[in-house]
């Protein structure tokens, strides 16, 4: 990945452990470590910890500018999550992709694996440009 292009994580990403792996037009890529801070009562993955990777990763597919200079941002208006397995490895792996929309909102879909290949979760979600960024 051009390093140019690399966000740095906002304090909640960076809670969570996010790391920006790929990101250019209509896809992101990003990772997370599985820690005991993702873990709900009953040591399982937490659902929030699948959903706001999913969210994150699905915000910035369709957020690419190609211009280090020209931020993007957006607002999530619609996100479904799936919850199909639990995780196996140690790191999830989320992807997204810009699937459609125009100029005021955009759509996406996005599924979390794990460093086996274990599928763990799909999203789709409807995210719209904020004013002002870019």
């Amino acid at each position: 990945m051009d390093m140019r292009f690399r966000e740095e994580p906002y304090a909640y990403s960076a809670h969570l452990g996010f790391d920006m792996v790929e990101w250019h037009e209509g896809y992101a890529r990003f990772e997370m470590p599985l820690g005991d801070h993702l873990m709900n009562r009953h040591g399982s993955l937490h659902g929030g910890a699948h959903a706001s990777l999913l969210d994150t990763v699905m915000g910035y597919a369709g957020c690419w500018t190609g211009d280090v200079d020209r931020r993007q941002l957006c607002l999530t208006l619609s996100l479904n999550v799936q919850y199909i397995s639990r995780p196996l490895g140690k790191i999830l792996i989320g992807e997204a992709w810009k699937t459609g929309g125009g100029k005021a909102t955009f759509f996406a879909d996005g599924h979390v694996k794990d460093d086996t290949g274990e599928l763990i979760a799909k999203a789709s979600g409807v995210f719209k440009y904020r004013k002002g960024g870019a």
